[in-house]
């Protein structure tokens, strides 16, 4: 089998600049072992009162003959060396998080280190607790506008100091009673002070405009294409459901648009008996109408939508063009624009030809937009507060490369069903419904901004996500859902020398679902290190894993494919190489790492092997791109499990050890290597892949476990494919294992014979595949071009 990786030269003496996606350094050789860790302590500068665990981060790894790299439970972010005062009032790892939790004071000892420096945001994440401060007077840096935090130095009770541009401010009069106590003269103890995550209720002095009502605008393909992948029916009904649900207020506003190759609207203005179907060239916002005054008159559409269409035999769709007037009812109040395709659009602005080339699907130009009329689009409904969101059900090529782009610069999501059939692709439509409902009712927030602020000294230049650049550190946001997450590239512009600290502050300015202005405010702070031992001690090997990808998408697309796995496969071989000659007392053949990044090589083996990064023309393009959209948007934790998921043994459960949830003692498995090895015939192997579950059921598993768990007697008795809620079918014992994973879609139980077991057996990523390699073959690939 020819290797995935492009033999070409990966040392930097050799590789080409676009091989690389982050900078350039040299290196020395080196082939003495590491004797211990005292040996290492020493090598390192020494590590007097250095803490334990940032000890063992350090620990010299030999991935060559270590095997069981995983440890028993999923890895959480590593821990900033921070005061037990700064720690306790952290921003969460979930929502704000850094690749490096030690700063380098410089960017030659970042170069040195040879990883990257970037953070990865989820900045309107479901929260349980939130401090919400209404106060006249909301209190940042007359300089640089920096929000007071739990980081900034009263230097008496009227002065404190910005922790980001170290300007001294005065604390404002307001600002000396804490509401929460009812005390005066304690500025540090107000509620700003001591959280890291708060939300402001905005004055008018942060709004343009009076805050919009939520407004919903759904735009329908109908087409015959439509009408046979059956999608129509379930919407209506799922709509029908969640009609109360939908975030909002007494002034919420909806609006529906129908498609082919005509567009139709609807009048639901109050006082009609019945909906009206139009077809209109002049429209106006009178389509657009208040929903708790319409209310039956939607109801009765949406009950009457399935049947107007199901004759259809009309093969063209014009999608542009209902995007075009969606634009126009929206623009003048701005909102949120839910659109459903279900092929190519064949007709008017936008329309597109078949770019699939079942030779060609890696090719950089099909990565790319064939035309730039949805970006352009998208723009322009960025400037009027609208977010458009992409829902394509297709079972043909649609060309996702462009149409995604209305999604993309417009702040919107984009969600992808290959092959949709309510009858004939269960699983689809199981997990089309479970995504509805969650799209309809979670929260959103609309005309929103976002400005990510940092430290004197430290410099974004680059943002990865779906939304529009308004400035350097200003992001536009028409719509914001909890679903989404942000990247940025950092870089260190000038010495942090005079700082023990640095900090990184992100605001979301938002109208709630109520029209409320809101800004939501986190805080991020972090030690700042000048030896290179502590720079990796504190290295999220998650954080950079998710980072890269993000980096390695936008190369797919700028270069090409292959550049991109390349500089992948450098980003390993870098850090291998850089480690080693940079401490140059503790040589050893192999490949050694430290131990913070020892899953490292396998992250990024498993990266190559994901849809949107893979050789090969078996992956459709419009599958290849959508995995690189959600590359883009997903957040680290939902990023993770699809790049690596969490397999688990669950026939055994009451053997491994136990977790308190909840005064309830759960069984707590542990994780295990994705390899076929580590299965077995007599066993049930859980794998949690972030938005869905696989229970993989060996043929020779034990029958009181199936009884119990699938309800079915037997193995024989056992469906091929089973799909079912994580809340039914499932043992005791499983649910609470479950609910205390990430909340997922969709349950599959799949047979040992079954069809779908490789859709299972793909996500084994040690395994060698057919086109790719195991992880041990990666492993020394790495180290083949070490020597290069």
């Amino acid at each position: 089998m020819q290797p995935a990786y492009r033999q070409g030269p990966a040392s930097h003496a050799d590789a080409s600049p676009t091989h690389d996606l982050y900078g350039q350094a040299s290196y020395q050789q080196y082939s003495q072992p590491f004797p211990n860790l005292s040996q290492l302590s020493a090598a390192l500068g020494g590590l007097s009162g250095v803490p334990e665990l940032e000890v063992e981060a350090l620990r010299p790894v030999n991935l060559l003959q270590e095997r069981n790299l995983l440890p028993p439970r999923p890895l959480e972010a590593p821990e900033p060396n921070l005061t037990p005062d700064l720690k306790k009032v952290n921003c969460s790892p979930q929502t704000f998080r850094c690749t490096l939790t030690s700063i380098p004071q410089t960017q030659a000892l970042l170069n040195k280190a040879r990883l990257p420096l970037g953070l990865l945001l989820h900045p309107f994440r479901d929260l349980q607790q939130l401090p919400v401060i209404t106060s006249n007077t909301i209190v940042r840096c007359r300089s640089c506008r920096t929000y007071i935090n739990p980081f900034v130095t009263f230097l008496d009770q009227r002065r404190w100091k910005c922790n980001l541009c170290y300007r001294v401010n005065d604390v404002p009069d307001e600002f000396m009673y804490n509401p929460v106590t009812r005390s005066y003269g304690e500025p540090h103890k107000r509620p700003e002070v001591q959280n890291s995550t708060v939300e402001f209720i905005a004055s008018s002095d942060y709004m343009l405009r009076p805050p919009q009502p939520a407004v919903y605008l759904f735009v329908l393909d109908v087409s015959h294409n439509a009408v046979e992948a059956g999608y129509l029916k379930y919407f209506c009904e799922s709509l029908l459901e969640n009609l109360d649900k939908l975030p909002g207020d007494t002034r919420t506003r909806v609006g529906f648009l129908t498609f082919d190759s005509t567009i139709h609207f609807y009048n639901l203005q109050e006082g009609l008996s019945q909906p009206q179907m139009l077809v209109v060239s002049d429209i106006d916002g009178t389509l657009m109408v208040n929903l708790k005054e319409s209310k039956e008159l939607v109801k009765d559409l949406l009950t009457s939508l399935p049947a107007m269409f199901s004759q259809s035999r009309e093969t063209h769709s014009a999608l542009g063009p209902a995007l075009q007037a969606a634009f126009k009812l929206m623009s003048p109040t701005g909102g949120r624009v839910t659109v459903f395709q279900t092929q190519l659009p064949t007709l008017g602005a936008g329309k597109l030809q078949s770019r699939e080339d079942p030779n060609q699907r890696s090719s950089t130009k099909h990565l790319g937009p064939a035309t730039d009329f949805y970006k352009k689009l998208a723009l322009d409904c960025s400037g009027q507060q609208i977010g458009v969101d992409l829902f394509l059900l297709s079972s043909q090529y649609a060309d996702l490369a462009s149409l995604a782009c209305i999604s993309k610069y417009s702040a919107g999501s984009v969600f992808y069903y290959p092959s949709f059939h309510y009858i004939h692709n269960p699983a689809q439509l199981e997990k089309f419904q479970k995504d509805l409902e969650r799209y309809l009712t979670r929260k959103i927030g609309f005309e929103a901004v976002m400005r990510i602020r940092c430290t004197k000294g430290l410099s974004i230049h680059t943002f990865h996500g779906n939304f529009f650049v308004r400035s350097t550190d200003l992001l536009s946001l028409a719509n914001v859902n909890p679903d989404s997450a942000f990247a940025v590239q950092m870089s260190i512009e000038d010495s942090l020398a005079d700082s023990s600290l640095a900090c990184f502050q992100a605001a979301l300015l938002y109208t709630s679902n109520k029209g409320k202005r809101r800004i939501r405010v986190h805080t991020l702070c972090l030690p700042v290190v000048n030896q290179l031992s502590d720079v990796y001690a504190g290295a999220d090997v998650q954080a950079i894993t998710c980072l890269l990808a993000n980096m390695a998408i936008d190369r797919s697309i700028s270069s090409n494919l292959s550049d991109a796995r390349d500089a992948l496969v450098n980003a390993v071989v870098d850090l291998v190489t850089a480690y080693k000659s940079n401490v140059s007392n503790l040589q050893q053949s192999g490949l050694v790492v430290p131990a913070s990044m020892r899953l490292f090589p396998l992250y990024i083996l498993a990266l190559l092997k994901q849809k949107a990064l893979r050789t090969g023309t078996s992956t459709r393009l419009d599958e290849r791109v959508f995995a690189m959209c959600e590359f883009k948007t997903q957040p680290l934790q939902q990023l993770m499990r699809m790049v690596h998921p969490d397999l688990y043994r669950m026939d055994n459960m009451s053997d491994q050890g136990a977790l308190h949830l909840n005064d309830t003692v759960v069984p707590q498995p542990h994780l295990l290597h994705l390899s076929a090895e580590r299965l077995s015939r007599d066993g049930a192997f859980l794998m949690d892949c972030g938005n869905v579950f696989y229970l993989w059921i060996g043929k020779c598993c034990n029958e009181m476990f199936i009884r119990d768990v699938l309800g079915c007697p037997n193995y024989a008795s056992v469906p091929p494919n089973m799909v079912s809620e994580t809340n039914e079918q499932l043992s005791l014992c499983l649910i609470s294992f479950v609910a205390n994973l990430l909340k997922a879609s969709l349950f599959f139980s799949l047979r040992d014979d079954a069809s779908a077991k490789a859709t299972f057996f793909q996500h084994l990523v040690e395994d060698r595949s057919e086109s790719a390699l195991s992880y041990h073959e990666f492993l020394q690939h790495v180290q083949l071009q070490m020597s290069k």
